[in-house]
């Protein structure tokens, strides 16, 4: 099992939440309630890691350190 963590955001209007994973880009979804988020994200993030990553840009680069 594998933990993910996720930013969640309520809509302003009170009309539900959305959600993004930082570390899965473009890894996001939406609910009414929080408890259809948590279902959408975890189908979300298992969409995307069957997926699998999609090929890096030549003039992007990952920098990795530690603080």
């Amino acid at each position: 099992m594998m933990k993910i963590k996720a930013i969640v955001h309520s809509e302003p209007d009170g009309g539900g939440y959305w959600a993004e994973v930082p570390s899965l880009p473009g890894c996001f979804t939406e609910g009414d309630t929080l408890k259809d988020l948590e279902i959408n994200l975890k189908e979300a993030v298992e969409g995307w890691l069957l997926a699998g990553e999609p090929e890096p840009i030549e003039s992007q680069q990952l920098l990795e350190i530690a603080v």
